[in-house]
């Protein structure tokens, strides 16, 4: 009777190789996990610090050691932060409700092969956005004036009510859907609106979650075309109110900012949450496509 002697674990050091392969993915993992929270974390404790308390230098602690919400309520009372979040909000709803719509029906449009000319209208999305936006801001601004729509949520919503790769990733995921599913339903005596609402709207439920993430943070973080197109102070968004604290308050105590940073935030944290299984099930499932 032969005896086959297992041969010994290979190891670096004290540890197991595949122990130490998970050590440092994990170590890399906290490191990137620390860089990416890590202001946050900072901003959301010195805006809870007290007046006593430092904020930088040597003295300054992680923690709050006296943790107050008096830099939030004076965050509102020296500007009408309430109001800047509604007009944020508005923004961001018309912003979505236009991103979700229209490269939705021209996604679907784009993925029809029977259609000669998707090509052509596929390339010059794909030129389109080569151009940033900055090379094109003077004429859109002229356009916008011309139309009346300076100082408008109008004038701010149009240029970006449709965003070429939304259209992309809406064309992607329809022609990802088998034609045998599209054929089955045309043999059943389904039209063309039945088959995209029965059968092309439920497969992109996914994508459509991306769509509507990436839309709302790019509508709520946006400075520079609100920046541009706005004048009166009741039409400015969040960020043009941070802004405006931040040259009112920044000289007088930075916990005020730090306040009024962390509600800007707090918005998309709780939409991210929200949707965050649909999320990543659409970044996954666009990754299998």
């Amino acid at each position: 009777m032969s005896i086959v002697e297992s041969s010994p674990r290979r190891t670096v050091g004290r540890f197991p190789r595949r122990t130490r392969e998970l050590i440092v993915r994990y170590a890399i993992l906290t490191g990137v996990l620390a860089i990416s929270i890590g202001p946050l974390l900072w901003q959301l404790s010195s805006s809870l610090k007290g007046p006593g308390e430092a904020l930088f230098g040597t003295e300054a602690t992680l923690l709050p050691q006296d943790p107050s919400l008096a830099a939030y309520a004076t965050v509102f009372e020296q500007v009408p932060m309430a109001l800047y979040i509604r007009n944020s909000l508005i923004m961001c709803l018309l912003t979505v409700a236009s991103q979700v719509v229209f490269p939705t029906l021209a996604g679907y449009m784009l993925s029809r092969r029977q259609w000669r000319g998707r090509r052509v209208f596929y390339w010059l999305l794909i030129v389109s956005m080569m151009f940033p936006f900055e090379s094109i801001m003077v004429s859109l601004y002229l356009q916008i004036r011309d139309l009346g729509l300076v100082n408008s949520f109008v004038g701010v919503w149009l240029p970006g009510a449709i965003a070429a790769v939304n259209v992309l990733i809406m064309r992607a995921t329809f022609a990802a859907v088998p034609d045998e599913v599209e054929e089955a339903a045309m043999l059943d005596g389904a039209g063309e609106w039945r088959r995209f609402v029965r059968i092309y709207l439920p497969a992109a439920r996914g994508s459509l979650v991306v769509v509507v993430i990436n839309s709302f943070i790019a509508a709520w973080d946006d400075f520079l075309w609100p920046f541009i197109v706005l004048r009166s102070e009741e039409l400015y968004t969040l960020s043009l109110g941070l802004a405006r604290l931040s040259a009112s308050s920044l000289s007088f105590d930075p916990r005020v900012l730090m306040a009024g940073s962390v509600i800007a935030i707090v918005p998309i944290m709780v939409l991210f949450i929200v949707l965050q299984k649909h999320f990543f099930k659409g970044v996954e499932s666009g990754a299998i496509k």
